[in-house]
């Protein structure tokens, strides 16, 4: 009999999926849509992730930029030789999926609110389905304001759903680092961009995701203004190995990120990345 570590998820095999479309983002990034091959896994939550493997490389966790029935959208950068693998996969490629893992933003926390999304890179990806859920029912929530940055202009995601998001009536800010000639638009970072965004802090849920020190410095700001501590959401990201709380290599303090995080408050986040890792 196989004894599980406490509030471990059970290893199973990873289902059978093929890529149904690809889409170039960035000169090193992609969008891959993956869909079934039989039955489909339970559905997935904003915020959630899959770990999706790569035949004859191995398989890496990756969010969900975007959620379409059974169909599975993950936007994937390359950074190694799994990432690479899985981003370049043609049409019809098979690959092999498990989830979904981990924690999801929790919405219920805006109801009623204003909602405000501060993404850094890639970190847009596991927003994207946050932000279509906001924008789809309005009158579920209050002003929706997403601030987003990048390395440069050529490292932005979604350019041309931002401007969907803008006619659904979201305030998008955009700022880069290091801007090119033809850049017009803001430049620093995106903290930068809170001063513009339309919020009223007393009455604010808000959800980060992108380099560490940028959701760090968001959230002591967000605070200083007077968001409350636990309505702030970060996803953080370290490296998971198993997806489900077997190996211990996510951990972060007492807590199993592929377990207990992704997406945790800043309450509790806070004085967990307080410590200096060695």
């Amino acid at each position: 009999m196989t004894v599980l570590a406490p509030e471990a998820v059970p290893a199973l095999p990873p289902s059978p999926y093929r890529v149904l479309d690809r889409r170039r983002e960035t000169g090193d990034t992609a969008t891959v849509v993956l869909e079934p091959v039989r039955s489909a896994l339970p559905p997935f939550s904003p915020g959630q992730f899959a770990m999706v493997f790569g035949f004859g490389v191995g398989d890496i966790p990756l969010s969900v930029s975007r959620i379409e029935g059974d169909r599975l959208t993950h936007t994937i950068r390359s950074v190694g030789a799994i990432s690479a693998r899985l981003a370049s996969l043609e049409a019809g490629a098979p690959v092999g999926v498990r989830g979904p893992f981990g924690t999801g933003w929790k919405m219920t926390s805006a109801t009623g609110r204003d909602v405000l999304i501060v993404a850094g890179g890639l970190g847009l990806a596991p927003l994207r389905p946050l932000i279509t859920a906001a924008l789809s029912a309005p009158q579920r929530y209050g002003r929706v304001s997403v601030l987003i940055g990048a390395r440069s202009p050529g490292d932005l995601l979604y350019a041309a759903q931002a401007e969907r998001w803008r006619d659904a009536d979201a305030r998008v800010l955009v700022t880069v680092d290091r801007p090119d000639e033809a850049w017009r638009g803001d430049v620093g970072v995106v903290t930068g961009l809170l001063n513009r965004a339309a919020f009223d802090p007393g009455r604010t849920a808000a959800f980060l995701c992108g380099p560490e020190v940028m959701m760090r410095a968001t959230a002591r700001d967000l605070v200083r203004r007077g968001v409350a501590p636990d309505r702030i959401q970060l996803s953080l990201e370290r490296t998971m190995h198993c997806g489900t709380g077997h190996c211990g290599h996510c951990q972060l303090g007492p807590l199993l990120l592929c377990r207990d995080g992704p997406v945790v408050p800043w309450s509790r986040a806070e004085p967990l990345l307080a410590v200096r890792e060695l």
